[in-house]
């Protein structure tokens, strides 16, 4: 059985609680990464997850409020924590493909963490790594028809 480990992106890169919007903003335009994990910056604990959504959705606050010629300094100026999903889920590394994929689907996530026992991040899991697995079992079910 597939589980979380087999498709999981790692490692991640992650925020910290005193990291900015801008700082986001950056990594999500100059990286290709749409989703980051946001962790106590003692413990490394995971408290928050920064989503496309909910960064999308306070650059454009901003934007409406400020105009775009003062965006870069309020994104600055903005915690990361104010853009931050605070309720949200995780994973385990261990859990199977089928017990997740229905979880995905049926709350519409763009993304899972995936933490430890102890709540660190050591992947993630995203809407991307299962449309790759998708891509790779159809792969293999072309090869064996043929």
């Amino acid at each position: 059985m597939l589980t979380v480990a087999d498709i999981m992106t790692c490692p991640v890169m992650q925020l910290h609680e005193g990291n900015t919007l801008h700082d986001a903003h950056y990594i999500t335009r100059h990286r290709g990464i749409r989703h980051l994990p946001v962790v106590n910056k003692d413990t490394q604990k995971i408290i928050g997850v920064v989503t496309q959504k909910s960064l999308i959705a306070k650059v454009m606050s901003l934007m409406v409020l400020y105009g775009n010629e003062a965006l870069e300094q309020h994104e600055k100026q903005t915690n990361i924590m104010e853009v931050a999903v605070c309720d949200f889920d995780t994973v385990k590394a261990e859990e199977t493909i089928q017990e997740v994929a229905p979880f995905f689907l049926r709350n519409k996530h763009g993304c899972l963490p995936v933490v430890d026992d102890d709540n660190h991040v050591i992947g993630i899991v995203t809407s991307t790594d299962f449309v790759n697995l998708s891509m790779m079992l159809i792969d293999k079910l072309e090869r064996l028809e043929s």
